[in-house]
């Protein structure tokens, strides 16, 4: 997959980062790894396995470090640092900038950033926030809807009822991430994460009117800007000759990215409401994942009622 950036502007924008030294607009200077780094070692001479390509945080352990040295020796220290070529350097807590920093910076071209965060706020923020910005990603057709707080992907072919199905759910209180194409981003290795590419945002195509504004016509609390990936909704036309679950024993896996999110297969035919269906389905996912399974639940009443001791049938299968 292809590498990702994000201007460092973005950043200083959305953090509230103040400017101490820019070498050129921060909307040229770009962020390509969503880890950062506290530069203890590298302070002090050791510069094996530095990687600049991450910025650099300096909180208080580094500032007393360097307020521990001399003159003399804190200004071979920071120039060695900033020879490095470190992409940014932020200091916490509104920590002082020592005048051997500001003067390499300056001569290397490194911006030098602060913010008033303590440093292990501003570390979980900043690779939260860089975690989702540089995630690999990928865009699928399908549709993105929130339902009772499970994020629900709906695949299936054109012209399944997909969207008709979304517009129902929204009108029953629920809300709408994408229509048509889905952006999913692998934001850890357990995680994914949706939303509309912005050229889409918020609206949704019904055949036989068009496109139509969501967020215009059912209100902001009808639409959301992204959600994690909880499970997957199929639709397809109902095969008589095809056997559907109908207990839910096994579950479905639908892989996206190399992960495999829980998924259930609906199929369609006059006289079904899959809004309901879905809605459904969602709690009862949230259900398993709070450790409650009410097919096995079922099925080992059906056990019971029939002399079998559960634990004995399970560990046979």
């Amino acid at each position: 997959m292809p590498a990702y950036s994000i201007a460092l502007s973005v950043l200083i924008e959305e953090f509230s980062l103040r400017t101490v030294y820019m070498p050129k607009p921060a909307e040229d200077i770009l962020i390509s790894r969503p880890d950062t780094n506290r530069p203890a070692l590298a302070l002090s001479g050791f510069f094996n396995l530095f990687e600049p390509d991450r910025i650099q945080l300096i909180g208080n352990a580094e500032h007393e470090f360097l307020s521990s040295m001399t003159e003399k020796l804190r200004r071979k220290r920071s120039f060695d640092f900033m020879a490095q070529r470190p992409v940014a350097v932020i200091f916490t807590n509104d920590l002082c900038v020592f005048p051997e920093i500001a003067e390499a910076a300056e001569i290397y071209a490194i911006p030098i950033l602060c913010t008033s965060s303590t440093t292990s706020y501003f570390t979980a923020a900043l690779i939260a926030s860089l975690s989702i910005s540089l995630a690999p990603r990928i865009t699928r057709h399908g549709v993105l809807v929130e339902v009772y707080g499970e994020g629900i992907l709906i695949v299936g072919e054109s012209g399944i009822g997909k969207s008709e199905t979304a517009i129902e759910l929204v009108k029953r209180g629920h809300r709408l991430i994408a229509d048509d194409a889905v952006d999913i981003r692998k934001v850890s290795a357990k995680s994914l994460v949706g939303r509309a590419p912005e050229s889409i945002r918020h609206y949704a195509e019904l055949r036989g009117i068009g496109v139509i504004d969501i967020c215009r016509i059912f209100g902001m609390g009808a639409v959301k800007e992204s959600e994690k990936i909880d499970l997957v909704v199929s639709l397809e036309q109902w095969d008589s000759q095809k056997f559907y679950d109908r207990i839910g024993l096994e579950t479905e896996y639908f892989e996206i990215m190399g992960l495999r999110v829980p998924m259930v297969t609906i199929p369609v035919r006059p006289g079904r409401n899959l809004a309901i269906i879905i809605e459904i389905a969602a709690m009862n996912n949230r259900q398993k994942r709070m450790g409650y399974n009410t097919a096995e639940e079922f099925n080992n009443q059906m056990l019971r009622q029939a002399g079998v001791d559960p634990a004995d049938y399970n560990s046979g299968r």
